[in-house]
Formats: C-alpha cells, structure tokens, sequence
C-alpha cells in the first residue's frame, strides 16, 4: 500500500492524492491549484501519472481546489467512477460548467492581448506568435460533460466497496453543503488498513451545517491545515466587526464582498438575514451577484433537510429568502451593470472568493479608488491570489489593463472561515480513541502545516506525523 501527494502538500490548493493498494489505484480528490503563475503552471502540466490506470475518484466536496481537474483527469482517458455525496454531485455541475466558461473567456483574453501585442509591434510580435494562439483552456464544457457523466452519489454513512481491495464510507466533514470525510479500507494480502482523509474540515458551531462527525479510529490519517498555526476570531465579535464597518460605509459608499459561490455566499446570507431581524443592519441593499452563487444557494434550498436544528429554526423553510425585500439576486449581466451606478448603500456579495476571475473583478474596479467604500475578506486568500495582495496591503493593483489605487479600506473578518482553526483541528484529532500510526498534514501552506504537526506530535499516544511534500511517496 501507497500514497502520493500530487497536490496541496505544503499548499492549500490542488488537492490530489494518490493511493495504490493492490492491483488498484484511486485518487482522493482532483483539484485545481489556485493562486499565480505557479499555480497556472501546475493546472498546465501533465499529471504524474496515467489517468487510464486510476480505477475511481473518491471526491470530499465540489470546490475547486478539490474537483477543478476532473474534467482534465477524464479528457485524457479516466474512465473510472466518481463517487461523492448528493449534495456534491448537484454542486459539481455549476462549478465545474463555471470553471470551464471562466478558462475559455481567459484564454480569449490572452489571445486578444497577443493579437494587440503583435498589432503594436510588442514583445508577442515575430517568432513567438504561434505560441500565444495556441494557448487553450485547460477542459471544455464537453470534458465537463464527460466527467459529470462519471459521478456517482453516495449517501453519508453508506458503506460501499468501489474495487474488491477497498470499502468506502463518506461521513459529514461540516464544511460546505455534501462535504465529505472519506474512510476507507484498504485490504492487501489478507491485512487491512484503515485510511481517513478529513478532506476539509468545518468550524464546530458554525450555521446551516452540522459539526463534522467524531471518527472513532484510523491506521492512517490525513488531515488538513488551513489555519493549522492559528485560531479564528470569536463569532460575535466577528458579527460586531461586519456590522460597524457596513454601518460605517454605506451612508456614503458600498461595500464589496468577494466570497466564494458555494458555502460562503449562503453563510453570509444566514448572518445578514440574523442581523435583520435583530434591527442591527442599518439600511442597505444586498446584491448576490453572481449566476453560480445564485444557482447554488438554490441547490443549497433544496438540501434543506441537511441543515442543523438552529438554521431550520431561523430560516423557517426555504422560501423564507424570496420574502427578503433587500435582498437582491443578480444573474443577467446587464443587471450587473448596472450596479455600477450605484454609489452608496449597496452591499455586494460576488465571486470568486480570491477575487482571481468573475464579476468581483468589476465591483472591485469601480469601488477600489473610493475611500468612502470598503472591501470585507471573509475566506482564505492563497498565496499570489489577488485577495491575499489586498490583505497584504498593497495600494496598487493592475485591473482590466487599468492602474488603480486601493483608497477603500480592507478588513479580514476570520470568524466567518469555514475551515476548522487549529483548536478545531486538535479536538477533532484528540477524539480518536485509537490514534492512527500514521499521519500527514495536508491543505496547508508550510508554516501552517509544521505548525499542526507539532502539535499532533504532543497528543497522546499519536503515531509518526509527516509533513509531506509534493510528488513525495509513502508507503502504508
């Protein structure tokens, strides 16, 4: 039995592993990297291994950095299942359809910056010309397609066997809608070992999902780090904070929310339909503005039996946000458009989360310069992605070909992460009541990952943690 890392090892994006046991091999998740050229160039290059010799995909959850490669994975021959739970199968068509439409306007984009280039007499004239048309999209709507045709949904809890060497079961990770914690049996020359895979892990305690459920006992674990050096902000102070700033901002400007489509966008929706009600917002007109984030909290609605006690409570059935009179879903673009007419009063939530594509990109143009606006980062910003820049502080950001100043102000609320933080991450390990022999931290940026792992070490009676690296090879 093997496993090799071929993403998010010492990253948090690109999570894809692969475990061979047996005559099989499957992959835990096929994910995009995000964040920068480095990021692009990983997407780019050629997987590590023959995708026509991956038997099945064992997928946590629709995100991005965790599918985004599918399609890639099954246009270069996987045949095999994919198998993840209802809510993710439902998911995973808006996403991936969006991934695909996102990287063919981008290498037009490209293209048509070549074909200026070459038109002024630019470094992209002469011998290099062929090279810049010819750059592609990773996948089309048609490998969408054909990896979407591969998926097959699994309920939590169901034990099933995907190949004669191993047994499955997805249990609830908490973290978006069908978000999955994966345990299998691996069973090679008459042993068997147990693996769990935390693909990404909620904060107990947060709204609309339940707590990730307690595993019991593993011989091998891999476990995520995403805030594995560090804890979030307390919730209500959190709640505090957003409510000061849009109260501080919109008498006299907006207030822009990159959030990611699916998970984010739908918490965000939770607490501002909670601060209504308690008369703390002042008052404003929320715009969702973004087709994927409106089509997916309409998938989210349809789950509606998945959510915990106190968000059916709140909520009071799933039509309760068409009664929202301030709130305001935007898919038509030249709706859009015309938000940017608007100069004071409007909050608005767009994707993507990174602020790397999408519709934020515009809002973010055209409220950046103002000083009466304000920018509120609410998720996880990889390293490279523009929203990490903007956390960082940089005052000058090159958009849409235009130079532009960052006079409004920008405010990170972590309370509202839907990763566990480091306690998080510790309680959940320390409930295994035989802790695995082996384990190694993943989805994690080095500093966070070492981090964790240090601390795993500290746990009583915890086996060897590793903190792999990418393309590195373990046995089990």
């Amino acid at each position: 039995m093997q496993i090799t890392f071929h993403g998010a090892a010492q990253a948090v994006t690109g999570s894809c592993f692969r475990v061979e046991v047996g005559d099989g091999s499957f992959l835990i998740d096929c994910g995009m990297a995000q964040g920068g050229q480095l990021a692009q160039a990983h997407n780019q290059s050629a997987f590590a291994f023959d995708p026509r010799e991956i038997d099945f995909v064992l997928l946590t959850h629709a995100h991005i950095d965790h599918s985004g490669l599918l399609p890639k994975l099954a246009a270069q021959g996987f045949r095999g299942p994919i198998y993840c739970t209802p809510a993710t199968a439902d998911l995973l068509e808006v996403l991936l359809k969006d991934s695909a439409h996102i990287q063919s306007m981008e290498a037009e984009r490209h293209w048509r910056r070549a074909r200026k280039g070459r038109q002024n007499g630019g470094k992209h004239a002469g011998h290099g010309q062929h090279e810049e048309d010819e750059v592609a999209p990773l996948y089309t709507q048609q490998d969408v397609a054909r990896a979407l045709s591969l998926v097959e949904a699994k309920p939590y809890e169901q034990l099933f066997s995907p190949h004669p060497a191993v047994q499955v079961k997805l249990r609830d990770a908490g973290h978006i809608l069908g978000s999955a914690i994966v345990e299998a049996w691996l069973t090679e020359e008459g042993r068997t070992r147990k693996l769990v895979a935390s693909g990404d892990l909620g904060q107990p305690g947060r709204p609309i999902l339940r707590d990730p459920a307690i595993i019991d006992e593993a011989d091998v674990l891999l476990i995520e780090s995403t805030y594995g050096d560090r804890l979030h902000k307390d919730s209500g102070a959190t709640l505090e904070e957003l409510v000061e700033v849009i109260s501080r901002t919109a008498p006299r400007g907006n207030v822009v929310i990159p959030a990611f489509a699916v998970g984010r966008t739908q918490e965000l929706l939770y607490h501002f339909a909670q601060l209504a009600r308690q008369g703390r917002l002042p008052p404003v007109e929320i715009f969702v503005d973004s087709p994927m984030a409106v089509t997916a909290t309409a998938i989210t609605l349809r789950h509606f039996a998945s959510f915990d006690a106190e968000t059916r409570q709140l909520m009071g059935s799933p039509e309760h946000l068409a009664q929202w009179r301030q709130l305001h879903f935007i898919s038509d673009v030249e709706e859009s458009i015309r938000l940017n007419r608007i100069k004071a009063g409007a909050v608005i939530i767009s994707a993507s989360g990174m602020c790397d594509a999408g519709r934020v990109l515009h809002h973010l143009h055209n409220n950046l310069e103002r000083q009466d606006c304000a920018v509120l980062i609410c998720g996880y910003q990889a390293a490279g992605s523009l929203g990490r820049r903007l956390v960082d502080g940089e005052k000058r950001l090159r958009l849409f070909g235009d130079d532009i100043e960052v006079r409004a102000s920008v405010h990170t609320l972590g309370g509202f992460s839907a990763h566990a933080d480091q306690k998080a991450l510790l309680d959940w390990a320390g409930a295994f009541q035989r802790p695995p022999a082996q384990t190694f931290v993943v989805h994690g940026e080095a500093h966070a990952a070492q981090a964790l792992a240090g601390q795993l070490r500290a746990l009583p009676n915890w086996g060897q943690v590793q903190v792999p690296e990418e393309g590195s090879s373990w046995q089990l």
